[in-house]
């Protein structure tokens, strides 16, 4: 049979590999400007056009490579971080691997031009789609300056999938503020078509995190240190009080390399439990410093998982530092922060010997042998027995003789002692009659009028005397299969109305709907009509604006600013007069009538989240239209009248859905003769 396994040329293997590092044009912004920062560089620029599909530029100062050194970078496996498998485990630097140049050059055209210091004249080398065409001299500055064009223009699949411009660029954004955040020292700037979205000079970590995410975060930043033998912790978490409903501004970096990791997060989240509602999330950046051989970043090939050796330690280590900082600020009260005399938990050492307390054990401890006496029992003082006519005389006071209508006096001990001693079925118990003619005649007499007698008072169905004597055997339990769960829903009539309508409690009014008793929630019956009015406006752009005296000015983040001058539009076509005075701020002069003012700015913020996390057009405005009715509708306090409910649920029957809120709350809810008679009985 003729041979059939072969190797793979190198271009189809660059490709393959290309699968796994490089996926969207932000991938292929991190592992250039890591490269660029592993060179030694203090300015790093980088340009993205159409999201990055035509253009990725990325330039830099940093050390350059000589002329061998740029044929070579686009080889697979070719790196100058490591030289050996030991290198691995004491990484100082971003990439390690080798393929990041290679996986890119193999799904694009990629010009480089670089120069090192002191060489007279650069080099200028070309890869079209992982082969390489030529290499010349070239005049440069010293550093590095690459060209990625065409993404993935021989891998038409992957090309025709990738996402919007829009939302490649925000990525190629997120992907330079995790670099950005984690050197502070470096200068970086971002260009978006040509036109400049960061330029961020060297600064303080706290000052690089505000010129990141904005100056809204500026008085909101706690800072965070701990630092023990196993990992030192710095940076900052936000206030409970600016938490937000994304989790955007939340970051880890681990030895100046971002990371991802659901269970850290969890032990920040944790530390601000019964701080923030379930629905919001706090902003924190913080920075670990470990030892390199006691993680490992060779997990993932776009390395964002990192593995601990001691994780749980680190957990405990995060959530007590986290909670610490809170806890200086007044969040957290009752806490004690002084660290004299605590004790240091070293790291465990291989080949360390350590010493493990003697166990002790009390081998005369037999609490079963006769005579045992505890040692602790001797200081106990000794009470006797009171003797059987104290539990007479108890008994006497407890249980009173019985009569037909009753035990006169019988109070709920003794009541529930009797009845613990009556059988419930309909066998005779000659032990529990004896033991109750015992009882009754040591109390003063009485007599015991049989088991009959004594089920006069029960239901039929229970076995009382109406019914089968036999039937008290029987369980009284009938199961019924329940089938398939439904949605309980008013039956909808276009013809019915509200008649009858009466206020029974603050925000709550009762009426006869269609010849059925049913009570409404007044706050959702006007967030169910605010929806539809502003599904309507949004739709044909007639919404009416009320102009403000004086304008609410407002500070966003960039993210949220980029945000709000791409769904301009859509504001407006609900009455908001916003504008953008530039760096986060903005003025809003006019907000849609009859809104609340005091809900603005959040309402403001909540629209901004739904534009980041919706992007088809109709279900983002079915959400803006949602978040505009909870904003608008008003409390229906005490002092609304029998009028005003009833003007607004006859304007109900006019309302596409007069069941249920835009929240998917029921607006109605019935009261059916059978619950009627159950509350009477």
């Amino acid at each position: 049979m003729a041979d059939r396994i072969k190797l793979l040329p190198d271009v189809v293997a660059n490709q393959i590999a290309a699968g796994e590092v490089v996926n969207r044009p932000s991938s292929v912004v991190k592992e250039m400007m890591e490269n660029a920062i592993d060179a030694g560089a203090r300015t790093v620029t980088v340009n993205a056009r159409e999201g990055g599909r035509d253009l990725i530029q990325i330039v830099d100062d940093g050390c350059g490579m000589s002329p061998i050194d740029a044929r070579m970078a686009f080889d697979r496996h070719a790196t100058s971080k490591i030289s050996s498998i030991d290198d691995i485990y004491a990484l100082h630097t971003f990439g390690f691997r080798g393929e990041a140049l290679a996986s890119i050059a193999a799904v694009a055209q990629v010009e480089l031009r670089t120069r090192q210091a002191g060489d007279e004249i650069g080099t200028l080398a070309l890869v079209n789609g992982g082969k390489f065409q030529r290499q010349e001299p070239v005049m440069c500055p010293v550093g590095s300056q690459f060209f990625v064009r065409n993404l993935f223009y021989n891998v038409p699949a992957r090309r025709r999938f990738l996402d919007k411009s829009t939302a490649l660029s925000r990525q190629i954004k997120a992907e330079f503020q995790r670099v950005a955040l984690c050197n502070p020292d470096v200068s970086f700037e971002l260009y978006d078509n040509d036109a400049p979205v960061y330029r961020l000079q060297p600064a303080t970590l706290a000052n690089r995190i505000v010129d990141v995410v904005g100056r809204h975060i500026k008085q909101n930043l706690l800072e965070v240190s701990a630092d023990t033998s196993i990992v030192r912790i710095e940076g900052f978490v936000g206030r409970p009080a600016a938490a937000k409903k994304s989790n955007a501004e939340q970051y880890f970096f681990v030895n100046g390399r971002y990371f991802n990791d659901p269970s850290l997060r969890k032990a920040v989240l944790k530390a601000y439990d019964k701080l923030i509602p379930d629905t919001c999330y706090p902003s924190y950046f913080l920075y670990f410093t470990i030892a390199p051989d006691r993680i490992d970043v060779n997990v993932h090939p776009q390395k964002t998982e990192v593995k601990f050796d001691d994780k749980d330690a680190v957990w405990e280590i995060l959530h007590a530092a986290v909670r610490n900082t809170l806890g200086k600020t007044g969040a957290v009260p009752m806490m004690d922060f002084t660290t004299e005399g605590r004790i240091d938990i070293p790291v465990a050492q291989r080949g360390a010997v350590y010493d493990e307390p003697a166990a002790m054990s009390n081998e005369a401890y037999n609490p079963f042998a006769e005579g045992y006496v505890a040692a602790d029992a001797e200081d106990l003082p000794v009470e006797e027995f009171p003797g059987e006519d104290y539990v007479e005389s108890a008994l006497r006071e407890e249980l009173q003789p019985y009569t037909p209508t009753g035990r006169s006096g019988c109070g709920s001990i003794g009541a529930a002692r009797i009845s613990a001693r009556l059988p419930l079925n309909g066998a005779s118990d000659v032990s529990g009659d004896a033991a109750y003619e015992e009882f009754a005649s040591a109390a003063g007499g009485g007599e015991y009028p049989g088991r009959d007698s004594a089920l006069d008072d029960f239901p039929s169905s229970l076995g009382g005397a109406d019914g089968d004597p036999d039937a008290s055997r029987q369980s009284v339990l009938e199961y019924v299969d329940a089938g398939e769960a439904v949605q309980q829903r008013l039956i909808e009539d276009a013809a019915a109305e509200f008649r009858s309508v009466m206020v029974a409690a603050p925000g709550y009014a009762v009426a006869l709907y269609g010849g059925r008793l049913v009570v409404a929630d007044l706050r959702r019956a006007q967030e169910r009509l605010l929806f539809e009015s502003y599904c309507r406006m949004l739709s044909d752009g007639s919404a009416a604006s009320q102009q403000l005296l004086f304008p609410e000015r407002l500070i966003l983040s960039h993210d949220e600013d980029e945000l709000l001058g791409q769904y301009a539009d859509d504001f407006a076509a609900v009455g908001f007069d916003l504008v953008r005075l530039g760096d986060g701020a903005v003025d809003v002069k006019g907000t849609p009538a009859d809104m609340p003012l005091e809900t603005i700015d959040e309402l403001i913020y909540d629209l901004l989240q739904t534009f980041a996390r919706e992007s088809a057009a109709d279900v983002r405005r079915s959400r803006i239209a949602a978040e505009l009715a909870r904003s608008g509708a008003r409390p229906m306090s005490h002092c609304t009248s029998q009028e005003e409910a009833a003007n607004l649920l006859e304007r109900l029957c006019s309302a596409e859905n007069r069941c249920y809120a835009p929240s998917g709350k029921p607006i109605l809810a019935e009261i059916t003769p059978d619950e009627l008679r159950a509350k009477l009985c």
